[in-house]
């Protein structure tokens, strides 16, 4: 069994989601968002680690997935989401949590089937997976998805090396 906490970084709002894997069954734990407040990037990015290192405390996750940084139009807008992942990703290995990174694309594949989905069928398929009563709020969704595509990959990683499958996908420690 094993608990993944899912991150959905972001400089004004990181979704966060929680499941617990057991074979072939996943159960919804929790999900939700962190919210910055400051116009100021430093104080978001201490709002985040803070966020992050709460959860942590809270559900005690055994591994940490976490979306890739993606070239958006703007490139201002890429190093803050970069540096909004940092934040998150420093508050995993601060209590040596193994930390995974996953493409959007994959992550949105790992769930919907097509690495091209927008927001509100990543939405549907995580409700569905899930077997939640309602729709999340998309940035939620998108962090239940990134857990959801961490525990494929590991249970696939596994089913092909037979073994271990904790070297499979890119490791920070």
């Amino acid at each position: 069994m094993a608990v993944i906490l899912g991150i959905d970084p972001g400089s004004r709002i990181t979704g966060y989601g929680v499941i617990r894997v057991q074979g072939k069954l996943q159960e919804y734990i929790g999900s939700g968002c962190i919210r910055t407040q400051s116009k100021e990037l430093p104080p978001r990015l201490n709002t985040i680690f803070n966020g992050v290192s709460e959860l942590i405390q809270q559900y005690q996750p055994d591994e940490f997935a976490i979306e890739q940084v993606f070239m958006a139009r703007n490139p201002d807008s890429a190093l803050k989401l970069g540096q909004a992942r940092g934040a998150a990703i420093v508050a995993a290995t601060q209590c040596d949590i193994p930390v995974y990174e996953y493409a959007a694309r994959l992550i949105k594949q790992a769930v919907t089937g097509t690495g091209g989905a927008d927001k509100s069928q990543v939405q549907h398929m995580v409700q569905h997976m899930l077997k939640l009563p309602g729709k999340p709020q998309a940035d939620a969704a998108d962090a239940l998805a990134v857990a959801i595509c961490h525990s494929h990959t590991q249970k696939l990683a596994v089913a092909m090396a037979g073994k271990d499958a904790s070297y499979a996908r890119r490791r920070f420690k």
